[in-house]
């Protein structure tokens, strides 16, 4: 499900904040204060259109504030954050524009090891050491741009995570092209297994599979015991000895009819025994 939706931020009521608020982004730079949600409240929340820019947002927000707005109106040092199918982007309500805004949103994470004050860092397989110059949450995880110290605007970025981990080893920013590459990332596709294989069958398995169980069992049966059909109801009659069937007899019929229900060969010993039956 793509989640397009939006917060406005305004600066807390107190006098420990009174540096930041109303104040031009310029005027922050030049004092080096950082702005960060550390700072502020988030007064609203709602959902946005799809096709709905940040400026046509705050366009509509300045004419008109929604009923429900609990803030005062949109003023310089208020603050827009946009969650667009997870990709989530800050912007400072400046006197005249919308400037965007790097390391508004931090995420606490105990494996935080890059963060925007990151400079002199040294990635596994580049050469030099980088500095981060942006930063970008992409589904709830932290991304950040890493420049060349060395080469500055001159050599291709890279993309790290939060932990310091390559998500994309060479880029030109945080573009399209950037984000899906940090999509994989974050969601690498499955290895398609191969298929499991069955174990070789046996021929009455195989005919048990097909539905010829008892047809696989009176072929195999009769290629190899002239004195057996392989039908079960075409078995030898036990013999009569004394007028009493015997009842040895009968416990060897009831071993072939054993066999050639679970496709087995019928026992050597009934074999024999049948044999010096048929010779008597």
């Amino acid at each position: 499900m793509k989640i397009n939706q939006f917060a406005v931020y305004q600066v807390k009521d107190g006098a420990e904040y009174r540096e930041i608020r109303f104040r031009p982004y310029d005027e922050l730079q030049q004092k080096n204060i950082r702005v960060c949600s550390d700072s502020y409240n988030q007064v609203y929340l709602s959902y946005m259109s799809p096709k709905e820019t940040v400026e046509n947002l705050h366009a509509r927000f300045q004419q008109r504030l929604p009923r429900n707005f609990p803030g005062h109106s949109i003023s310089t040092s208020d603050v827009y954050v946009v969650n667009r199918d997870g990709v989530v982007s800050a912007f400072y309500v400046d006197c005249d524009k919308l400037i965007v805004l790097t390391g508004f949103l931090r995420l606490n994470s105990s494996g935080t090891l890059i963060s925007m004050d990151t400079t002199g860092y040294r990635i596994e397989g580049k050469g030099g050491s980088w500095v981060a110059c942006e930063e970008l949450i992409v589904d709830g995880r932290q991304f950040f741009l890493m420049q060349s110290e060395d080469y500055r605007e001159n050599a291709a970025y890279v993309i790290l995570s939060e932990d310091g981990k390559i998500a994309v080893e060479s880029c030109k920013g945080f573009d399209e092209a950037a984000i899906e590459q940090i999509r994989k990332y974050l969601h690498p596709p499955e290895e398609q297994k191969p298929a499991p294989t069955k174990p070789p069958l046996e021929n009455w398995q195989k005919y048990l599979e097909n539905g010829e169980y008892l047809r696989s069992a009176e072929m195999s049966e009769e290629q190899n015991y002239s004195f057996i059909d392989g039908r079960i109801n075409n078995l030898p009659k036990p013999r009569v000895i004394g007028g009493r069937v015997s009842a040895l007899d009968r416990l060897h019929i009831k071993q072939a009819e054993m066999a050639i229900r679970n496709g087995k060969p019928v026992p050597e010993h009934i074999i024999n025994r049948s044999d010096e039956r048929s010779r008597k």
